[in-house]
């Protein structure tokens, strides 16, 4: 399944075909997890079907991952903890709410500067068609 998502882009420079396959993967694993269960569910329950429907591809999925991040010249452990991420190439945030928040654009945008990631999903699986819950974010 193959369609349009929203894309917020903000480098121009293009993918790799690595990381646009693993991109495919997994709008069309968030399509077969949606279709599947509907909207209404817990983000938790989201995660887990959806890191399951990635890993069926062959795609190594880590979940709930905590990564350190560095400031000032000091490595703190407790920095980043992603909802998944997909062959140590693409970022995943899930949500399961009504109502998108502004701010979840940012840490997206945050979590991709900070782990030197280009592409990274916001994806809310509480919609009546999935497609209106994925964006895409490319730096």
């Amino acid at each position: 399944m193959d369609f349009l998502v929203e894309e917020k882009r903000f480098n121009y420079t293009p993918l790799s075909e690595r990381e646009e396959y693993v991109g495919k993967i997994i709008v069309n694993s968030a399509y077969l997890v949606h279709k599947e269960l509907g909207p209404g569910l817990l983000e938790k329950i989201y995660e887990i079907c959806l890191s399951h429907e990635i890993s069926k591809s062959g795609l190594i999925v880590k979940r709930q991952i905590d990564l350190p991040i560095v400031y000032d010249g000091v490595k703190f452990d407790e920095g980043l903890r992603l909802d998944l991420m997909i062959d140590d190439l693409v970022i995943i945030e899930t949500k399961a709410v009504e109502q998108v928040n502004a701010v979840w654009d940012a840490q997206i945008l945050s979590h991709l500067k900070l782990t030197n990631l280009r592409l990274g999903y916001l994806i809310n699986f509480n919609v009546p068609i999935i497609k209106q819950g994925i964006k895409r974010f490319i730096i």
